[in-house]
């Protein structure tokens, strides 16, 4: 399948070059929608345009929109005429053309839904009133409900005749005033007599979010619970609309995405620069620049210790392993920290289990680091006293950078601070801070024994 993929891409870059556009038309129209999404993650902005404008089928292009991030939908739309924008739209889940049209410049976005249908712009603008990233902001309108007097009979008919449901694995039930009051899995509607009421089969304790729930908890508690769809009620219990698995997965993707760009110190954005290396640059600096004043911190605390090193050269041979074990094991749990809080699998109850978790593994993996490196410094330099110093400050400055990487992304969590973003840079500057003051503290108290 890879390489079926490989070719097809190789096939339509090549065409693209060529600017045989009438033969790519008519081999897009060959070519299953999924395929053709599967393609624009491997192109760039330019050779998007290109395919996005040959893309002759509105169902098509919509398909194609929904499988992209909604900034490039966005600039693929903006490029074509307003009816052809307003079509494709129209052939989206509102939830996900609502995504688009919060990409778009708002003057635009006001025209299309003005050109649209009255129903769907109704819907779309009812879903532009709820946060983005709120259950209201990713749910589906498009839902399907019965009232709870009705009969299993008669729910089993209704469900017959439904159409432009969103799903109906879950079978939701609402009293006379629209309230949510239970649900019913198809099992049950086809497995209890006919002429039983809904209110007497239906499970009454259900799981919902409310429209304002953030999308990370919506997804934590489909996660939990194992469920397809977890209904979106308002204040008053009324049913809105569901948030389904499909959307969960895109929930759960966009935020991994974004912690990932976070730690690395950049943003997702920077994809949509393609090759402008000015404006990707100023992305990045931020957290350059944070770890370029650690870096100057560092060397001022060198500095400070001169006397023991001038004393004692061979300290210097040993710098870059301490601070970079300590690094690379603050990075770790950090990382392990970031993902437990965004994922759910932490919270502020389990953090004292976490943390005392990690100072071990800090402490296993110091002492044996410690180990090796203390005997390389007796072997490399024949002094066993130095061999000890390097040992006990590699133990030691793990154990530190271990708790620092459960510490510090806990502590931006608490003040209401992304850890992804605060945290990456904040721990390696300290673990490099701490590392040295640790090293060069240790070799001063030592300091009559490694002369």
């Amino acid at each position: 399948m890879e390489q079926k993929h490989q070719i097809l891409l190789d096939t339509v870059r090549r065409l693209i070059r060529r600017g045989a556009y009438p033969h790519l038309a008519k081999m897009l129209g060959k070519i299953h929608p999924a395929d053709i999404a599967h393609l624009f993650r491997y192109l760039d902005l330019k050779e998007q345009r290109i395919l996005f404008n040959l893309i002759e089928d509105p169902e098509t292009s919509a398909y194609v929109l929904s499988e992209l991030d909604h900034a490039t939908g966005a600039q693929l739309l903006e490029q074509i005429d307003k009816e052809t924008i307003t079509e494709v739209l129209q052939e989206m889940p509102y939830d996900d053309a609502v995504d688009i049209i919060r990409n778009l410049p708002e003057e635009l976005a006001e025209e299309i839904l003005n050109i649209m249908h009255d129903e769907d712009s109704t819907e779309i603008e009812q879903l532009l009133q709820y946060d983005e990233y709120t259950a209201g902001g990713i749910m589906s309108t498009e839902i399907f409900s019965l009232q709870e007097e009705m009969t299993v009979k008669e729910a089993i008919e209704a469900l017959q005749k439904a159409e432009d449901v969103e799903m109906v694995f879950y079978v939701y039930v609402t009293d006379e005033y629209g309230h949510l009051v239970g649900v019913l899995s198809l099992r049950q509607l086809l497995t209890v007599p006919p002429q039983t009421p809904l209110k007497d089969v239906m499970t009454r304790d259900v799981i919902r979010v409310t429209t304002d729930t953030d999308q990370e908890e919506v997804a934590h508690l489909v996660a939990r619970y194992n469920i397809l769809a977890i209904p979106v009620v308002d204040e008053n219990n009324k049913l809105m609309g569901i948030v389904t698995v499909d959307d969960v997965i895109d929930v759960l993707r966009e935020e991994a995405t974004d912690d990932i760009f976070k730690m690395a110190g950049t943003s997702e954005e920077e994809l949509l620069y393609g090759f402008k290396s000015f404006k990707i640059a100023r992305l990045r600096l931020p957290w350059l620049i944070t770890n370029l004043f650690g870096g100057v911190i560092t060397g001022y605390l060198m500095w400070l210790f001169k006397a023991t090193i001038e004393q004692i050269i061979a300290l210097v041979s040993f710098v870059p392993v301490i601070t970079g074990m300590g690094g690379n094991v603050g990075g770790q749990s950090a990382t392990i920290v970031v993902r437990g809080f965004a994922t759910g699998r932490i919270d502020f109850s389990t953090l004292r289990q976490v943390f005392f978790k990690e100072l071990r593994v800090g402490l296993i993996m110091g002492a044996v680091c410690g180990l090796v490196v203390g005997l390389v410094a007796l072997v490399w330099h024949g002094n066993p006293y130095l061999g000890l110093v390097v040992g006990l400050a590699m133990i030691t400055a793990m154990t530190v950078a271990a708790s620092t990487g459960v510490l510090a992304p806990t502590f931006f969590k608490k003040i209401g601070v992304d850890p992804a973003i605060a945290s990456s840079p904040f721990v390696q500057t300290a673990n490099d801070i701490t590392g040295i003051l640790i090293y060069f503290g240790t070799a001063t108290l030592f300091l009559s024994y490694l002369r």
